[in-house]
């Protein structure tokens, strides 16, 4: 009789797997299916947009920034230049008046001038090469002229023909110079 007992309990999973292939089962299976693929469709087209806002994004910002370096490289000298227009307006203004008084106070006017002209520049961080205890430095200096000696060991500025400048230690213009050189033994 156990044998009997058995059986049905076999007939039981064969007949709810039966079930669970019915038609109306595998329909159900579908439909979910095909609910979960619209919610990924969806969830994907959500992704891409998103994706395609972020892309169009990056490239406005590209084109901002393009556009702000631009501007940036077309005005940067603006406040230089109104520095320099003071400067141009004292010269007018000094021009205009030479005649008028002795050559003294137009002298006089042209140092201001200067003075003016190179506080400016040192404003802006330009700073004239000092010539240091005559010795050439080939990284400041430009060897304009050279002129053999017997009385040096190693080159040797004698004389500044054009001053030199650097913008926040970085060279802009070397120092022309006239320089000192040992005399070649032949």
């Amino acid at each position: 009789m156990a044998t009997k007992t058995a059986s049905p309990a076999k007939k039981t999973t064969k007949s709810s797997k039966a079930a669970q292939s019915s038609p109306q089962a595998l329909k159900d299976k579908l439909k979910k299916k095909d609910a979960h693929l619209k919610l990924l469709k969806k969830e994907n087209e959500k992704l891409n947009e998103l994706h395609l806002r972020k892309m169009a994004d990056m490239e406005n910002l590209k084109k901002r920034l393009e556009r702000e370096k631009t501007e940036f490289y077309q005005y940067a000298l603006s406040e230089f230049l109104k520095e320099l227009f003071t400067v141009l307006d004292n010269f007018e203004r000094a021009l205009e008046s030479r005649d008028e008084g002795d050559g003294k106070s137009f002298r006089e006017g042209v140092e201001m001038i200067y003075k003016q002209y190179q506080d400016m520049l040192v404003k802006f961080g330009a700073r004239p090469i000092e010539i240091k205890g005559k010795k050439f430095d080939p990284h400041l200096h430009q060897a304009f002229i050279t002129e053999e000696s017997e009385d040096v060991q190693e080159p040797e500025i004698i004389e500044e023909l054009q001053k030199g400048y650097t913008l926040h230690n970085r060279l802009l213009r070397p120092s022309l110079v006239k320089v000192a050189v040992p005399k070649k033994s032949e």
